[in-house]
């Protein structure tokens, strides 16, 4: 179709024209199978990589539907060559099964005879098969069921799992509705993860991606294992648990620095699973305390990369993954594909705030000019330095103090990465701070007091990037970030994204050193949002300040 807003050329970019009237169909259509790498003003620049695609194929969706995608919205004739290699790209998920074979136990089937072959004979498989049980299927160690999975991927043969799960130890849990019901993109989130058996929900923070758990928890009826990242992250999903669920406060265990209660329900956190003594993990034994029939990992974005090793021990369990983005800045989404599985519901946050489940949302990026001295002292600084110091630059002060007082009544949260910045916004706000060294005990005081609305302003450091429910918070200020992080900045939008009562619009700052690595940084953040549809405004300090 001529005059479509999509180029797509044979090196596998596509570039979108954000102007053009069907932009937007656009970037939902072939949001499921492309990543979006850069988004300056007027064209955006997507790619399409064989983990992009396969992702797309375990959610359902077809090469067919793909390609026509492309053509339906590409300005130019899409290249044969492309179209040709997205469908055998597509089509490499799947031609290897793993099984249960009746007699042999796990097996790996090939549904094409010579990339069996092939891969049987690939170094990096060995150890991990038997024998051959016949010319189309190879005996698999079950304990290497995880290992072959990682390394068929990277072999560029991802395996389809259909050896099934134990059901593990069956315990009754039922949703309690109670004046509400599953959203409909919950329950589709549900059906997706469970015809699959294992993988990753993606859904917007503030979506209830905790009722999705809760949902699958009752369709698995058994015990079940929730990893979450930190202990008030724990305790608010036990306080849905029990608010949605005939769950029991006897039936919720809490494992984590300052408990070690194992239940038929038990959260713990990653910190806690990851400590060592002596070199050696001490609480590996979590995993095999019962006989788990489902596992969650909340924030899966975040997983600690020893919670990998020890889920690839898992894979007879069913597992599943919830995140706002598959985006992980250490590369490492082939394995949350191979290990925890799949992507198999993936909702457009655009589509979600149309609906009205989370709010509205207007992103603005300050730019602030150094002084001559902060200038120069940045010019000097050694290279690795550079960027705390334009992030933690003096002259970012007054314009939060001003935005501050521009939403005033507002539930505002100032986030910040660096300590000392934290504490003169503090002191210069007369706000409260949450940072890692605050107690639970505290941390929990102060968002209560937040939520509540007694407390209008609060300043939290990278604790406040994931797992904190603070519904009412309207406006979120961000004046320094862990550098170029895609996820960090789809989370702190994500704070306050919960729909309003009163049905306001949410704003999120973003404050940057005008002329400096921040604002590269500051690009680089942006583009997981912009791949959402989110547009940032760029406006100068002094119309804040004026």
């Amino acid at each position: 179709m001529s005059g479509g807003p999509l180029i797509v050329q044979s090196d596998k970019t596509l570039l979108l024209e954000v102007d053009h009237p069907d932009a937007q169909a656009c970037r939902m259509a072939i949001a499921p199978f492309a990543e979006l790498e850069r988004s300056p003003e007027h064209v955006h620049t997507y790619r399409l990589t064989p983990l992009g695609l396969w992702n797309a194929r375990a959610a359902g969706h077809d090469a067919e539907g793909v390609v026509d995608a492309l053509l339906r919205f590409s300005r130019y004739p899409v290249p044969h060559a492309l179209l040709v290699d997205v469908a055998e790209t597509m089509d490499r998920y799947g031609r290897l099964q793993l099984l249960n074979h009746p007699t042999d136990g796990l097996v790996l089937r090939g549904l094409d005879r010579a990339v069996l072959t092939e891969v049987s004979k690939s170094k990096k498989l060995a150890g991990m098969l038997g024998g051959r049980v016949d010319d189309d299927t190879i005996v698999v160690h079950p304990s290497e069921r995880g290992r072959l999975k990682q390394a068929l991927l990277k072999l560029g043969w991802p395996a389809e799992d259909l050896a099934g799960y134990v059901d593990g130890e069956s315990h009754k849990i039922d949703l309690a509705f109670d004046g509400w019901t599953l959203r409909s993109y919950q329950q589709e989130a549900v059906d997706g993860f469970w015809a699959g058996g294992s993988g990753v929900v993606v859904l917007p923070c503030g979506a209830g991606k905790t009722l999705v758990g809760a949902a699958a928890m009752a369709q698995a009826q058994a015990t079940t294992l929730i990893l979450v990242t930190n202990t008030v992250a724990g305790r608010q999903w036990k306080r849905e648990l029990l608010a949605r669920t005939s769950l029991t406060e006897e039936e919720i265990g809490e494992y984590s620095g300052e408990r070690k209660e194992i239940r038929p329900v038990t959260i713990a956190t990653y910190q806690v699973l990851t400590a060592r003594r002596g070199g050696a993990f001490t609480h590996l034994d979590l995993f095999n305390a019962r006989d788990w029939g489902l596992v969650i990992y909340d924030e899966v974005h975040l997983l600690p990369a020893p919670i990998f090793r020890f889920t690839a021990d898992l894979q007879a369990r069913r597992r599943l993954g919830l995140t706002a983005t598959l985006v992980r800045e250490d590369g490492r989404e082939g394995d949350v594909f191979s290990l925890i599985g799949p992507k198999r519901y993936d909702a457009p946050w655009k589509d979600i705030e149309s609906q009205g489940w989370i709010a509205p949302a207007d992103c603005t990026e300050v730019r602030v000019t150094l002084t001559d001295d902060e200038r120069m002292a940045y010019a000097t600084a050694d290279q690795e330095e550079r960027y705390r110091f334009a992030a933690t630059a003096r002259s970012k002060l007054p314009v939060v103090k001003a935005l501050v007082e521009r939403h005033k009544g507002d539930q505002i949260l100032v986030i910040g990465a660096y300590i000392d910045q934290l504490h003169s916004l503090g002191e210069a706000l007369d706000a409260p701070i949450v940072q890692g060294a605050t107690t639970t005990k505290e941390r929990e005081r102060l968002f209560d007091e937040f939520r509540s609305g007694a407390l209008k302003t609060l300043v939290i450091s990278r604790v406040g990037n994931f797992s904190i429910d603070l519904p009412e918070a309207t406006v979120a200020i961000q004046v320094s970030g862990t550098f170029g992080s895609r996820q960090e900045e789809a989370q702190r939008l994500g704070r306050v994204l919960r729909p309003k009562s009163d049905g306001r619009q949410a704003h999120f700052y973003t404050v940057v050193s005008r002329d400096t690595i921040d604002t590269e940084y500051a690009a680089h953040r942006q583009r997981f949002l912009a791949e959402q549809g989110y547009a940032y405004t760029i406006v100068d300090a002094d119309d804040v300040l004026t």
